[in-house]
């Protein structure tokens, strides 16, 4: 499906939930967030649902997000029901990296072979410091076991933040390197005032070639990171909340201050 602007939309993000195990200062407020009630988030049939739909109208690629999505009970069965929908070519999922030495079995075993983890730092004390709660030796333990497992690409992802982390770029260049590690490198960004950038690594950032819309676990298709419209699945149908987020993306992102990044993905 095209865009105004003849962009094909292939994409979909899915924030599976907007709860995390961590408190990054980029991303979430170190008292937490207001928890939906079970009612509101999207069942895995309703995101399936979503998927098949979206699958008709051109969309063949996924990936899983949140807040953290290995926080959602029982995710990996999440996973294997996208992956029976025909005309998924690929799946991926973002995570922090803290839950793969519970999970990352459960996750191969359904399918998922794509992974992006967040890696912004290799000072344990930097670590704690960014995420609040954070132990390093558990995020490099989980990108161990990913290894080990044989899930390929592992993507790392860091986030460039002003004042704090520079640093310690090149260590993890580095530390990448060393472990076949693919990295991509983001600026920090900022919703409210259009603050974003190309991906140093990536295509993200690039609103000339954007080809995603989002759905956030409450059941909503974002057109955009930098936008604050939204339509819900439940309210319009699912194929006009696509129709309606695919005619509203636009040109270039903006600002948005009615989502933040714990709710739509980044």
């Amino acid at each position: 499906m095209f865009d105004r602007f003849n962009r094909n939309i292939t994409y979909l993000r899915i924030s599976v939930t907007d709860r995390c195990n961590l408190r990054c200062r980029y991303c979430m407020p170190e008292e937490g967030v207001p928890l939906k009630n079970h009612g509101e988030m999207l069942s895995f049939e309703e995101i399936t649902d979503v998927v098949t739909t979206g699958v008709k109208l051109g969309i063949n690629k996924i990936r899983l997000t949140g807040g953290e999505p290995l926080v959602r009970k029982d995710v990996a069965e999440l996973i294997r029901m996208i992956k029976a929908v025909d005309g998924i070519q690929d799946i991926g999922l973002t995570t922090n990296g803290i839950l793969l030495p519970k999970f990352a079995e459960d996750l191969w075993q359904a399918g998922l072979r794509r992974i992006n983890i967040s890696l912004d730092t290799l000072n344990k004390d930097k670590y704690r410091e960014i995420t609040r709660t954070g132990n390093l030796e558990d995020l490099l333990t989980g990108i161990e076991i990913a290894k080990k497992r044989g899930f390929d690409p592992i993507k790392i992802n860091f986030v460039r933040i002003p004042g704090v982390n520079e640093s310690d770029e090149q260590e993890v260049r580095q530390f990448c390197s060393a472990h076949d590690l693919k990295i991509r490198f983001i600026r920090q960004m900022d919703l409210a005032t259009g603050a974003f950038s190309p991906v140093e690594g990536g295509i993200g950032g690039n609103c000339s070639i954007c080809n995603r819309l989002r759905l956030t676990a409450d059941g909503k298709i974002i057109p955009c990171l930098f936008s604050d419209v939204g339509y819900s699945t439940r309210e319009h149908g699912i194929e006009e909340a696509f129709s309606k987020a695919l005619h509203s993306k636009p040109e270039s992102g903006k600002i948005s201050v009615g989502h933040n990044f714990y709710n739509i993905g980044g």
